[in-house]
């Protein structure tokens, strides 16, 4: 491998980690359009998309993990919110890892196109303020928090991703959580989704490991950095980010897609 391509995948791998971490994401939202259009920019061979998932998923169950040791002295992350919805987010991404076997190219980018449009709307929905200085008697309707995270398990699996770029505006508009929390607590659900992710991509042969490596090495480096810096962020500000980050991901792949 070219010592220019190994250098281009790390900077890949630590410009999307610090925002996955800044914003409680693990990346995939980021980093799938990255490396599925950058290398082909400098000349190297493009991969395809199955490859992408392949390496979206083991990148996103390492750099979840990287992002919630960032928050674990914060006080920001749920314990009931991350069982509630990790269990049923990792059923439904082990289903969508297995099954993007049998999705042509088109319809994985397609899948992923219609996830990050749906992440992008819901954020721009007006948010009921929660006071964050009660943030330890926050509760949330479990059945409904189970049933959204089962959905987002099976497309977030389908492309490689965690779901945390899905995960959040669900916990921020339906559910009613706040913005820390649910950036601290979409991580560690992320890192459970991605164990079901990364199984049924390895197994189906979809990943390519030395490009993941390099990828996973510069994440591990990144995500921690940026949840740092999350914690020092506005909440208002960090929501804005996102939800233009979403808008601007979901319009390029549906550009490329027509």
């Amino acid at each position: 491998m070219e010592f220019y391509y190994v250098v281009l995948l790390f900077s890949i791998g630590l410009i999307g980690s610090f925002i996955s971490g800044m914003l409680g994401i693990g990346g995939a939202i980021v980093k799938f359009p990255m490396i599925l259009m950058i290398p082909p920019l400098f000349g190297f061979q493009a991969f395809t998309s199955h490859q992408v998932s392949g390496i979206s998923a083991l990148d996103v169950l390492f750099v979840s993990i990287a992002g919630v040791l960032g928050y674990r002295k914060a006080g920001y992350i749920n314990k009931s919110l991350i069982l509630v919805m990790g269990s049923s987010v990792l059923i439904g991404s082990l289903i969508g890892s297995f099954e993007s076997d049998m999705l042509t190219e088109i319809q994985v980018n397609i899948v992923y196109g219609i996830l990050a449009l749906i992440a992008a709307i819901m954020m721009f929905v007006p948010k009921k303020q929660i006071d964050e200085s009660h943030i330890k008697q926050v509760t949330f309707n479990k059945p409904l928090a189970a049933i959204l995270a089962f959905i987002v398990g099976g497309g977030s699996g389908i492309v490689g991703a965690g779901g945390g770029f899905l995960l959040i505006p669900i916990m921020l508009v339906v559910l009613h959580i706040p913005t820390r929390m649910a950036i601290a607590s979409s991580l560690a659900i992320t890192f459970i989704s991605a164990i079901a992710g990364s199984i049924g991509k390895i197994a189906t042969g979809q990943v390519e490991y030395l490009p993941a490596i390099i990828i996973i090495l510069a994440g591990i480096i990144a995500a921690p950095i940026g949840a740092k810096v999350s914690t020092k962020l506005n909440t208002k500000v960090l929501e804005n980010i996102l939800a233009f980050l979403l808008l601007g991901t979901a319009m390029k792949v549906w550009m490329d897609i027509i």
